[in-house]
């Protein structure tokens, strides 16, 4: 495991880089708005994305490097998400980037992903709503993805499902919105999700 910091439009970013031995993408991880990048599902994924070929570099934005627990706004957000992976883009001589995340970064991946050229999306517990406010909906921000997309949802997430639709499939499993019931199913889901994803950019 190797930290690198990556300067920002907004500070320093912090990326912790897991390398696979011979990796076909790179999985960039964003943390959840108030947590960081030690929640179990993102270090199940890390493992699950290792183990079929792709290193991956979970993301600290600026704001938790300089010690904040309250989120920037969305904009500052995405402005470090695009530094950060133009950044790796470079240090991993041009793979494809999968963007990805945990509730907030998974918002953050979904907005990003098209002006950051991801070859696909992974979504971890997709805040749909706020808990208690299904009127609030963040569906357009997945709907707006047109690459490949995974969301991983706990069946009893107060932050609601998301709906499938064209390019994105929803795939359910037991828990909450931390995601960290059943890690096993967690990181079945996503290994299959990624073999199917990586294949056709080897």
């Amino acid at each position: 495991m190797t930290r690198i910091e990556i300067p920002t439009p907004h500070g320093p970013a912090r990326a912790e880089l897991h390398c696979a031995e011979e990796g076909s993408a790179v999985v960039l991880l964003g943390h959840g708005a108030g947590g960081g990048i030690g929640a179990k599902d993102l270090v199940a994924v890390t493992r699950a994305a290792q183990a079929v070929g792709a290193h991956v570099a979970l993301v600290e934005q600026p704001y938790r490097v300089a010690g904040r627990r309250a989120p920037a706004p969305a904009k500052q957000l995405d402005a470090a998400w695009l530094a950060v992976a133009e950044d790796l883009t470079k240090r991993f001589d041009g793979l494809p980037l999968v963007f990805g995340g945990r509730s907030s970064g998974a918002r953050v991946a979904c907005r990003t992903a098209a002006e950051g050229q991801a070859a696909a999306v992974l979504c971890l517990a997709f805040p749909e709503h706020p808990p208690g406010k299904p009127e609030k909906t963040r569906q357009p921000e997945l709907d707006a993805v047109t690459v490949p997309t995974l969301v991983v949802q706990g069946e009893s997430d107060p932050f609601g499902r998301p709906a499938a639709g064209p390019h994105h499939e929803v795939v359910v499993i037991a828990g909450t919105h931390a995601l960290d019931k059943d890690l096993e199913g967690l990181s079945r889901a996503v290994s299959e999700w990624l073999s199917r994803v990586l294949r056709p950019l080897s």
